[in-house]
Protein backbone atom coordinates (compact mmCIF):
# COMPACT_ATOMS: atom_id res chain seq x y z
CA UNK A 1 0.00 0.00 0.00
CA UNK A 2 1.08 3.50 -0.56
CA UNK A 3 0.53 6.28 1.14
CA UNK A 4 0.53 10.36 1.19
CA UNK A 5 4.74 10.10 1.11
CA UNK A 6 4.96 8.39 -2.06
CA UNK A 7 2.67 10.88 -3.41
CA UNK A 8 4.86 13.68 -2.18
CA UNK A 9 7.56 12.11 -3.52
CA UNK A 10 6.42 11.49 -6.74
CA UNK A 11 5.58 15.49 -6.84
CA UNK A 12 9.35 16.03 -5.76
CA UNK A 13 10.32 13.94 -8.21
CA UNK A 14 8.73 16.35 -11.51
CA UNK A 15 10.50 19.20 -9.42
CA UNK A 16 14.00 20.47 -11.14
CA UNK A 17 17.19 18.75 -10.93
CA UNK A 18 15.64 15.37 -9.86
CA UNK A 19 15.57 13.84 -12.85
CA UNK A 20 16.45 9.98 -11.19
CA UNK A 21 13.27 10.52 -9.25
CA UNK A 22 10.47 10.48 -12.11
CA UNK A 23 9.12 7.47 -10.30
CA UNK A 24 7.03 6.77 -7.52
CA UNK A 25 9.23 4.99 -4.95
CA UNK A 26 9.95 2.19 -4.88
CA UNK A 27 9.03 0.20 -7.53
CA UNK A 28 11.50 -2.60 -7.04
CA UNK A 29 12.50 -4.60 -4.16
CA UNK A 30 15.53 -2.81 -1.75
CA UNK A 31 18.58 -4.23 -0.86
CA UNK A 32 19.66 -3.83 2.88
CA UNK A 33 23.11 -4.37 3.96
CA UNK A 34 24.24 -5.63 7.07
CA UNK A 35 27.83 -5.75 8.63
CA UNK A 36 27.10 -8.26 11.02
CA UNK A 37 26.12 -12.12 10.50
CA UNK A 38 22.94 -14.00 11.22
CA UNK A 39 20.84 -14.15 14.46
CA UNK A 40 22.25 -11.09 16.16
CA UNK A 41 20.41 -7.86 17.12
CA UNK A 42 20.96 -5.87 14.08
CA UNK A 43 20.03 -8.56 12.12
CA UNK A 44 16.25 -9.47 13.78
CA UNK A 45 15.91 -5.90 13.75
CA UNK A 46 16.41 -5.08 9.87
CA UNK A 47 14.53 -8.02 8.86
CA UNK A 48 10.76 -6.65 11.46
CA UNK A 49 11.46 -2.87 9.56
CA UNK A 50 11.98 -4.81 6.49
CA UNK A 51 8.82 -6.84 7.01
CA UNK A 52 6.90 -3.28 8.17
CA UNK A 53 8.31 -1.50 4.69
CA UNK A 54 6.81 -4.67 2.60
CA UNK A 55 3.68 -4.33 4.08
CA UNK A 56 3.69 -0.51 3.42
CA UNK A 57 5.58 -0.20 0.21
CA UNK A 58 4.46 -3.74 -1.27
CA UNK A 59 7.97 -4.05 -1.99
CA UNK A 60 10.03 -6.69 -0.35
CA UNK A 61 13.56 -5.97 1.63
CA UNK A 62 16.04 -8.29 1.11
CA UNK A 63 18.77 -8.40 3.71
CA UNK A 64 22.37 -9.16 2.49
CA UNK A 65 24.78 -9.82 5.30
CA UNK A 66 28.21 -8.76 4.80
CA UNK A 67 30.22 -9.65 8.19
CA UNK A 68 34.10 -9.81 8.57
CA UNK A 69 37.00 -7.60 8.27
CA UNK A 70 36.08 -5.94 12.06
CA UNK A 71 32.64 -5.01 10.31
CA UNK A 72 34.22 -2.84 7.49
CA UNK A 73 33.16 -5.29 4.85
CA UNK A 74 29.91 -4.68 5.23
CA UNK A 75 30.68 -0.72 4.90
CA UNK A 76 32.74 -1.27 2.33
CA UNK A 77 29.95 -3.03 0.43
CA UNK A 78 27.14 -0.64 1.87
CA UNK A 79 29.78 2.29 -0.03
CA UNK A 80 29.92 0.37 -3.36
CA UNK A 81 26.62 -0.45 -3.90
CA UNK A 82 24.32 2.33 -6.21
CA UNK A 83 22.91 5.40 -4.67
CA UNK A 84 20.14 5.53 -6.51
CA UNK A 85 17.89 4.59 -3.15
CA UNK A 86 17.42 0.94 -3.34
CA UNK A 87 20.63 -0.19 -1.27
CA UNK A 88 20.28 0.88 2.48
CA UNK A 89 22.56 -0.27 5.07
CA UNK A 90 22.48 -0.92 8.61
CA UNK A 91 26.09 -0.54 10.50
CA UNK A 92 27.45 -0.17 14.26
CA UNK A 93 29.59 2.06 15.59
CA UNK A 94 32.59 -0.10 15.16
CA UNK A 95 31.92 0.28 11.22
CA UNK A 96 30.92 3.76 11.31
CA UNK A 97 32.89 5.70 13.69
CA UNK A 98 35.70 3.34 14.64
CA UNK A 99 37.02 1.90 11.47
CA UNK A 100 38.75 4.51 10.06
CA UNK A 101 40.70 5.08 13.63
CA UNK A 102 42.11 1.18 13.50
CA UNK A 103 42.51 1.12 10.06
CA UNK A 104 45.08 2.63 8.27
CA UNK A 105 44.21 1.18 4.84
CA UNK A 106 40.47 1.61 4.85
CA UNK A 107 38.87 0.68 1.35
CA UNK A 108 35.68 3.46 1.77
CA UNK A 109 35.22 6.85 3.63
CA UNK A 110 32.67 5.96 6.49
CA UNK A 111 31.79 9.87 6.75
CA UNK A 112 30.79 9.76 3.43
CA UNK A 113 27.58 7.76 4.06
CA UNK A 114 24.49 9.49 4.04
CA UNK A 115 23.04 9.44 7.32
CA UNK A 116 18.82 8.13 7.61
CA UNK A 117 19.02 7.72 11.04
CA UNK A 118 20.24 6.07 14.60
CA UNK A 119 18.07 3.48 14.76
CA UNK A 120 18.70 2.22 18.49
CA UNK A 121 21.55 2.24 21.11
CA UNK A 122 22.94 -1.20 21.65
CA UNK A 123 23.26 -1.74 25.37
CA UNK A 124 26.50 -4.03 25.59
CA UNK A 125 26.66 -6.75 28.85
CA UNK A 126 29.76 -8.74 30.35
CA UNK A 127 28.34 -12.13 30.93
CA UNK A 128 30.49 -15.26 31.49
CA UNK A 129 29.24 -19.17 31.62
CA UNK A 130 26.88 -19.87 34.63
CA UNK A 131 29.36 -23.24 34.96
CA UNK A 132 32.16 -21.38 35.41
CA UNK A 133 31.17 -20.92 39.05
CA UNK A 134 32.16 -17.31 39.23
CA UNK A 135 30.10 -14.26 40.74
CA UNK A 136 32.67 -11.42 40.31
CA UNK A 137 35.15 -10.14 38.08
CA UNK A 138 38.02 -10.54 40.59
CA UNK A 139 37.10 -14.06 40.64
CA UNK A 140 37.57 -14.29 36.76
CA UNK A 141 40.94 -12.66 36.89
CA UNK A 142 41.53 -15.51 39.78
CA UNK A 143 40.04 -18.41 38.18
CA UNK A 144 42.08 -17.10 34.93
CA UNK A 145 45.36 -17.49 36.51
CA UNK A 146 44.71 -20.89 37.74
CA UNK A 147 44.11 -21.50 33.50
CA UNK A 148 46.30 -19.63 31.95
CA UNK A 149 44.85 -19.02 28.20
CA UNK A 150 42.30 -21.10 28.42
CA UNK A 151 39.69 -19.06 29.24
CA UNK A 152 38.41 -17.09 25.95
CA UNK A 153 36.49 -14.39 25.34
CA UNK A 154 34.57 -12.67 22.33
CA UNK A 155 33.73 -8.83 22.53
CA UNK A 156 32.72 -7.68 18.49
CA UNK A 157 33.09 -3.98 19.72
CA UNK A 158 35.44 -2.10 20.05
CA UNK A 159 35.03 -0.12 23.22
CA UNK A 160 33.91 -3.49 24.97
CA UNK A 161 37.49 -4.88 23.18
CA UNK A 162 38.93 -2.17 24.65
CA UNK A 163 38.02 -2.43 27.78
CA UNK A 164 38.71 -6.27 28.15
CA UNK A 165 42.33 -5.51 27.61
CA UNK A 166 42.62 -2.69 29.99
CA UNK A 167 41.14 -5.01 32.36
CA UNK A 168 43.43 -7.73 31.92
CA UNK A 169 45.80 -5.36 32.07
CA UNK A 170 44.70 -4.03 35.89
CA UNK A 171 43.54 -7.48 36.84
CA UNK A 172 46.36 -9.65 35.25
CA UNK A 173 43.80 -11.55 34.05
CA UNK A 174 44.92 -14.27 31.86
CA UNK A 175 42.00 -14.66 29.25
CA UNK A 176 42.37 -14.79 25.31
CA UNK A 177 39.91 -12.61 22.33
CA UNK A 178 38.55 -15.33 19.98
CA UNK A 179 36.94 -13.59 16.87
CA UNK A 180 33.46 -12.95 16.56
CA UNK A 181 31.26 -14.52 14.08
CA UNK A 182 27.71 -13.88 14.64
CA UNK A 183 25.76 -13.28 17.62
CA UNK A 184 23.70 -16.86 17.57
CA UNK A 185 26.89 -18.37 17.10
CA UNK A 186 28.78 -16.50 19.70
CA UNK A 187 25.85 -17.30 22.47
CA UNK A 188 26.21 -21.31 21.61
CA UNK A 189 29.93 -20.49 22.18
CA UNK A 190 29.32 -19.03 25.84
CA UNK A 191 26.52 -21.12 26.52
CA UNK A 192 28.72 -24.33 26.09
CA UNK A 193 31.63 -22.99 27.54
CA UNK A 194 33.80 -23.33 24.63
CA UNK A 195 34.36 -19.49 24.81
CA UNK A 196 32.75 -18.66 28.23
CA UNK A 197 32.96 -15.04 28.48
CA UNK A 198 31.78 -12.36 25.77
CA UNK A 199 30.71 -8.94 26.00
CA UNK A 200 28.52 -7.75 23.56
CA UNK A 201 24.69 -6.79 22.76
CA UNK A 202 22.38 -7.63 25.61
CA UNK A 203 19.57 -8.52 23.59
CA UNK A 204 21.10 -11.61 22.61
CA UNK A 205 20.97 -12.74 26.41
CA UNK A 206 17.83 -11.84 27.54
CA UNK A 207 16.97 -15.28 28.31
CA UNK A 208 19.95 -16.92 29.24
CA UNK A 209 20.27 -14.36 32.09
CA UNK A 210 16.93 -15.08 33.07
CA UNK A 211 17.27 -18.50 32.69
CA UNK A 212 20.68 -18.86 34.67
CA UNK A 213 22.64 -20.32 32.01
CA UNK A 214 25.06 -17.14 32.33
CA UNK A 215 25.77 -14.85 34.91
CA UNK A 216 25.86 -11.22 34.25
CA UNK A 217 28.51 -8.96 35.36
CA UNK A 218 28.06 -5.13 34.34
CA UNK A 219 26.37 -3.62 31.44
CA UNK A 220 28.27 -0.58 29.09
CA UNK A 221 26.44 2.57 29.04
CA UNK A 222 25.30 5.84 31.29
CA UNK A 223 23.15 3.96 32.87
CA UNK A 224 21.43 0.22 34.40
CA UNK A 225 19.33 -1.52 31.89
CA UNK A 226 15.38 -1.78 32.80
CA UNK A 227 15.05 -5.17 32.33
CA UNK A 228 17.91 -5.75 34.58
CA UNK A 229 18.03 -3.48 37.13
CA UNK A 230 20.05 -5.28 39.25
CA UNK A 231 23.17 -5.35 36.80
CA UNK A 232 25.82 -2.36 37.68
CA UNK A 233 27.01 -0.31 35.35
CA UNK A 234 30.81 -0.35 34.80
CA UNK A 235 31.07 3.25 36.10
CA UNK A 236 29.24 2.02 39.21
CA UNK A 237 32.01 -1.09 39.55
CA UNK A 238 35.02 1.75 38.93
CA UNK A 239 35.29 1.29 35.40
CA UNK A 240 36.08 4.76 33.62
CA UNK A 241 37.40 5.84 30.37
CA UNK A 242 37.71 3.01 27.19
CA UNK A 243 34.28 3.30 26.51
CA UNK A 244 31.57 4.74 24.15
CA UNK A 245 27.68 3.92 23.66
CA UNK A 246 27.37 1.54 21.36
CA UNK A 247 24.80 1.91 18.35
CA UNK A 248 23.43 0.75 14.67
CA UNK A 249 22.38 3.15 12.31
CA UNK A 250 20.96 2.93 9.08
CA UNK A 251 23.14 4.93 5.96
CA UNK A 252 22.59 4.85 2.70
CA UNK A 253 25.35 5.13 -0.35
CA UNK A 254 26.69 8.68 -0.79
CA UNK A 255 24.70 10.87 -3.40
CA UNK A 256 21.59 8.58 -2.60
CA UNK A 257 18.59 11.30 -3.16
CA UNK A 258 17.83 13.18 -0.25
CA UNK A 259 13.97 12.92 -1.05
CA UNK A 260 14.45 9.07 -0.89
CA UNK A 261 16.56 9.70 2.64
CA UNK A 262 14.00 11.52 4.05
CA UNK A 263 10.79 9.51 3.31
CA UNK A 264 13.14 6.47 4.55
CA UNK A 265 13.95 8.03 7.74
CA UNK A 266 9.76 9.02 8.09
CA UNK A 267 8.68 5.36 7.30
CA UNK A 268 11.06 3.96 9.83
CA UNK A 269 10.92 6.19 12.36
CA UNK A 270 7.05 5.57 12.05
CA UNK A 271 7.56 1.55 12.27
CA UNK A 272 10.18 2.20 15.28
CA UNK A 273 8.09 4.80 17.06
CA UNK A 274 4.57 2.55 16.87
CA UNK A 275 4.12 1.99 20.33
CA UNK A 276 3.56 -1.80 20.22
CA UNK A 277 6.82 -2.59 17.73
CA UNK A 278 8.99 -0.38 19.76
CA UNK A 279 7.84 -2.10 23.18
CA UNK A 280 7.56 -5.11 21.96
CA UNK A 281 9.94 -5.66 19.52
CA UNK A 282 12.79 -3.20 20.82
CA UNK A 283 12.28 -1.88 24.60
CA UNK A 284 11.71 -5.38 25.94
CA UNK A 285 14.22 -7.17 24.16
CA UNK A 286 17.16 -4.83 25.63
CA UNK A 287 17.18 -2.00 22.94
CA UNK A 288 17.30 1.72 23.07
CA UNK A 289 15.06 3.53 20.34
CA UNK A 290 16.00 6.65 18.65
CA UNK A 291 14.85 7.41 15.32
CA UNK A 292 16.26 10.54 15.00
CA UNK A 293 16.28 12.85 11.51
CA UNK A 294 19.30 12.56 8.76
CA UNK A 295 20.55 15.76 10.35
CA UNK A 296 20.26 15.07 14.40
CA UNK A 297 22.35 11.46 13.39
CA UNK A 298 24.97 13.21 10.95
CA UNK A 299 25.69 15.15 14.14
CA UNK A 300 25.91 12.35 16.54
CA UNK A 301 28.16 10.72 14.12
CA UNK A 302 30.40 13.70 14.21
CA UNK A 303 30.51 13.84 18.00
CA UNK A 304 30.59 9.90 18.88
CA UNK A 305 33.85 10.02 16.03
CA UNK A 306 35.56 12.97 18.08
CA UNK A 307 35.21 10.14 21.08
CA UNK A 308 35.98 7.35 19.89
CA UNK A 309 39.33 8.54 18.82
CA UNK A 310 39.89 9.46 22.26
CA UNK A 311 39.26 6.39 23.12
CA UNK A 312 41.66 5.31 20.91
CA UNK A 313 44.15 7.75 21.60
CA UNK A 314 43.96 7.25 25.63
CA UNK A 315 43.88 3.24 24.85
CA UNK A 316 47.69 3.69 22.89
CA UNK A 317 45.94 2.04 20.00
CA UNK A 318 47.81 2.72 16.20
CA UNK A 319 46.08 1.90 12.89
CA UNK A 320 47.00 -1.83 11.41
Amino acid sequence: MRGPATVMLSLLALAPGTPSLAQAYPTRPIKAISAVGPGGTSDIFIRLIGDELHKRWGQPVIVEMRPGGNMTIGGRSCAEAPNDGYSICILPSETLSYAKLLHSRLSFEPEKLEPITNAFFNTQVLVVASSLGVRTLDELAALSKTRPKTLSYVAPGASPALFMEKWKEASGADVVRVPFRAGAEAVNGVISGTTPIAFFGIANWVQHIRAGTVRAFAVEGPQRSPLFPGIPTLAELGYRGHLTYAYFGLVAPAGTPKPIIRMLREEIAAIGNDPVFRQKRMIDTGIVPIFDTPEEFARFLEQDRAAAARVVQEAGLQPL
